[in-house]
């Protein structure tokens, strides 16, 4: 390899919306980002439905099984 023309890879701080802090490398200096493994639902397994103009419902309601 060359010397002198790769980026400088150091460690530096990420930080999430909730409160989550963790160290990682990186070239570029501190991270800020809006969701991380300990808030994702994914990781998590639990989930939010926001149900803001009733399509929850709405789907539920096309989709449930009849009573015969």
């Amino acid at each position: 390899m060359k010397e002198g023309i790769h980026p400088d890879y150091k460690k530096v701080n990420a930080a999430c919306a909730c409160g989550e802090a963790f160290t990682t490398k990186s070239t570029r200096g501190d991270i800020r980002v809006d969701i991380c493994s300990s808030c994702h639902p994914f990781f998590t397994g639990k989930q939010k439905i926001m149900d803001i103009e009733g399509r929850v419902e709405k789907f539920k309601k096309k989709y449930a099984k009849k009573n015969k």
